[in-house]
């Protein structure tokens, strides 16, 4: 079917039953004005908001969100803040370019559009981090400007209601949506039906288990009227690549007096600016013992110690989308030297660390060294 086919009938069925569905149901959230108009939308929260919902729950965002604005309320706060105060407010959320991206935009409003959040979905683009989708769901819902938004639950939504049965990762069928987005959204409340698409699909079309018989929207599914068709089938995905197994074995330098080292990592790559315990990173998954001579070798070629005695603490595994990573906790006594290194160090006993922006496996990696201590002192 081509765009220009979509009957307007079913265009304005689906508009109004999805909107009087939003209205009557849509959750309350920190960042979200409300749909029946009781409050105006503040765009520096959509911004954030919208920042942090990119490849992550709304139940898990939640908290973050209320730290992170109770910290920087204003886009000219966050403008003002040095990276490391953004990352450590960002710990844990994962994907940490979002934050450098957002901490970069709020940047580029104070100096380029006078610490206001612009309208327009082509002025957001302009901003750091910002993409189609997000330019228009910040245009919409903070300023109600009719701008489409395409994201993995629309994606579901328009391949289940319109049958498109072609992979939806596919250059050409990534247009068709994109087309039949900017078909359905309303010139008025543009911002109430983007998000209600938004609440659709994390609420009733779901990935798994479409609540059919509760979709306000089930007398337009196309899929849905099709006996031959589950609509759980739809969207079609190009497979997959299958993660690559790496290793990483970090290293725990612990000084006399019980502080360990830990390193700022590169300005690119995984969890860049971020700090962390010594990491000796290879690009394949290690199936031998640890090898502690090439450990040794590590500390005195990195940061220049000597290590003492070096013990294998514990084995976990860590899930990117293009990695699966084994990390290999070691516990290293430092022996001779004295730290010295290209980044920023700092040695710091294991209750100290609030300051320091730590990703998720170097928060449990953490976890694992205070239980080794625990165990030590028994």
């Amino acid at each position: 079917m081509d765009v220009l086919e979509i009957d307007p009938k079913k265009i304005r069925n689906l508009r109004r039953n999805l909107l009087r569905w939003y209205k009557a149901h849509a959750r309350e959230l920190p960042w979200r004005a409300g749909p029946r108009g009781d409050k105006k939308p503040n765009p520096y929260h959509v911004m954030v908001s919208e920042a942090m919902l990119q490849q992550t729950q709304v139940a898990t965002v939640i908290d973050y969100f209320n730290r992170f604005v109770a910290v920087f309320p204003t886009v000219a706060s966050l403008a003002a803040a040095d990276e490391q105060s953004v990352l450590n407010m960002w710990q844990g959320l994962g994907y940490y370019r979002r934050a450098r991206h957002l901490h970069a935009a709020a940047k580029m409003v104070v100096d380029e559009f006078e610490g206001e959040v612009p309208r327009e979905a082509d002025e957001l683009l302009k901003l750091p981090g910002v993409g189609p989708y997000s330019a228009g769901a910040i245009a919409s819902i903070a300023y109600d400007q009719r701008a489409a938004i395409v994201d993995g639950n629309v994606i579901r939504i328009l391949s289940r209601i319109f049958k498109i049965t072609k992979p939806a990762d596919e250059t050409e069928t990534k247009k068709r949506l994109w087309s039949i987005a900017e078909a359905l959204v309303p010139a008025k409340d543009a911002g109430n039906y983007n998000q209600a698409m938004m609440e659709l699909g994390a609420m009733i079309c779901s990935p798994r288990g479409a609540g059919c018989l509760l979709c306000p929207v089930r007398n337009q599914c196309e899929s849905l009227a099709d006996d031959q068709m589950d609509v759980h089938d739809l969207p079609v995905m190009l497979p997959k690549k299958k993660p690559r197994a790496v290793t990483h074995q970090l290293i725990a330098v612990q000084r006399r007096d019980g502080k360990y080292l830990f390193v700022k990592r590169p300005a690119k790559g995984l969890w860049s600016n971020m700090f962390g315990l010594l990491s000796l990173e290879h690009d394949v998954k290690l199936s031998s013992e640890p090898d502690f001579n090439a450990i040794k070798k590590h500390l005195k070629t990195s940061v220049n110690l000597t290590a003492g005695e070096t013990d294998h603490v514990k084995t976990f595994k860590h899930q990117t989308t293009h990695l699966t990573i084994h990390f290999e906790l070691h516990v290293a006594q430092d022996g001779k030297g004295r730290a010295v290194c290209d980044g920023e160090i700092a040695w710091r006993r294991l209750d100290e660390l609030d300051d320091l922006p730590l990703a998720k496996p170097q928060q449990k990696a953490v976890s694992l060294l205070r239980k080794f201590e625990a165990q030590l002192a028994v």
